[in-house]
């Protein structure tokens, strides 16, 4: 017996989750992983988008539009569960800087 798409996705998020990152889904059916910024409203956002058999993980700043794509930043392969185990180390090892205007 296969799993459906959305059994998938939920296995995918059970193993991606991790303490300081907010898992769920963006209205196109994208994996989405927001942290909090400081910023009220303007979040650092993560997002993996189906490629083929694999997913694209992109990387969203505060204030960064979530529509457009972002700075790719990795790739999941695997079953569900490895895909969610491999977002979750690419989220605990994403250094979040401050973007700060020079005087």
């Amino acid at each position: 017996m296969s799993l459906s798409a959305r059994d998938s996705l939920q296995r995918l998020l059970d193993a991606a989750r991790s303490p300081e990152w907010t898992l769920g889904l963006d209205r196109h059916g994208a994996v989405m992983a927001t942290h909090e910024s400081g910023v009220s409203g303007l979040p650092w956002m993560v997002k993996a988008h189906p490629r083929g058999r694999a997913m694209k993980v992109s990387f969203f700043a505060p204030g960064d539009d979530g529509d457009v794509e972002g700075d790719v930043i990795g790739e999941l392969v695997g079953n569900p569960r490895e895909m969610g185990r491999q977002l979750r180390s690419i989220l605990e090892d994403l250094e979040l800087v401050e973007r700060r205007s020079s005087p």
